[in-house]
């Protein structure tokens, strides 16, 4: 199911924030892309993710900005320093470089030496105090959304319900009508060859005819299956897997009373079925 919520916080470490974005999928997919100062919290986070969303792919970025880099601070260690030049040094009289290529030497590259430049030491407890709450915030924020989407999805899904069993009540009245026209027909044909006819044998035939057409259990378990489909969608519980059986055995059942009909109004009514069965499929892919 799509969503998009954010969640921010901030505070005298700096800002932060949680953007969360959901795309459909058939799984829960989680990735996550955090600062350094927040690494070590991954698997806490992926669990809080993990506890509110159980179906889609999900794309969770967490950006902070430090409040030291805002100011500019930026501290040295001049020991370290002294050590890395005295170190070119002895390299360069290894070498037999002359004073002048020591001069030459960008003092850029020093600071980029691991560990020249430090960052003061702070506690990060606060930080991952204020991760937590903007994560909570921004998941609550995407469940709202995600919940708003979920309501116009089940309204359309309860529309193709409704327009399945009124199909599945036509194809049920129709019935006895096929199942008449089927007998006059068949009588009609052995007329028609002017031949004693055995009654009884007639019956056992029109009796073997009629269950091989009888499409009463598929129509039974359409039924039923209609019942299931709104069941799941009223649980307060995920359904988006129950779902994606239930429209298999829709579909299945659809096919056999295609494959079984002698009638071509029955025949229209089961490719109808097929088409607004494949139109809550492809509504279902979207529900957790």
């Amino acid at each position: 199911m799509t969503g998009f919520a954010r969640g921010d916080q901030a505070g005298p470490w700096g800002t932060l924030t949680w953007e969360l974005r959901t795309v459909n999928h058939r799984y829960l997919e989680v990735g996550c892309r955090l600062p350094e100062e927040l690494r070590a919290a991954e698997g806490e986070f992926r669990q809080a993710i993990a506890g509110v969303l159980r179906r889609g792919k999900a794309d969770c970025t967490c950006n902070f900005k430090s409040a030291a880099a805002a100011s500019g601070e930026l501290r040295v260690d001049a020991q370290l320093a002294q050590n890395l030049l005295l170190r070119v040094r002895e390299i360069a009289a290894l070498a037999q470089q002359t004073q002048t290529d020591l001069r030459a030497l960008d003092p850029v590259d020093v600071l980029r030496w691991p560990g020249v430049v430090q960052e003061a030491e702070r506690d990060l407890s606060p930080l991952l105090a204020a991760a937590r709450t903007a994560l909570a915030t921004a998941l609550s924020s995407l469940g709202e959304v995600r919940a708003r989407e979920g309501e116009r999805i089940c309204e359309l899904i309860e529309q193709r319900c409704v327009g399945l069993l009124q199909l599945v009540e036509a194809v049920t009245a129709r019935l006895p009508e096929v199942r008449a026209r089927m007998r006059t027909k068949l009588t009609e044909r052995l007329a028609q060859l002017q031949a004693d006819l055995n009654v009884e044998r007639l019956e056992q035939e029109l009796l073997i005819l009629t269950n091989k057409m009888d499409v009463d259990e598929e129509l039974d378990r359409l039924r039923g299956h209609i019942t299931e489909v709104r069941q799941a969608l009223n649980s307060p519980e995920p359904a988006g897997r129950r779902l994606d059986f239930l429209m298999q055995e829709l579909n299945r059942e659809a096919n056999t009373l295609s494959s079984k009909s002698q009638d071509l109004e029955t025949t229209r009514a089961a490719v109808d079925m097929k088409v607004l069965i494949d139109q809550m499929r492809e509504q279902i892919q979207n529900v957790e």
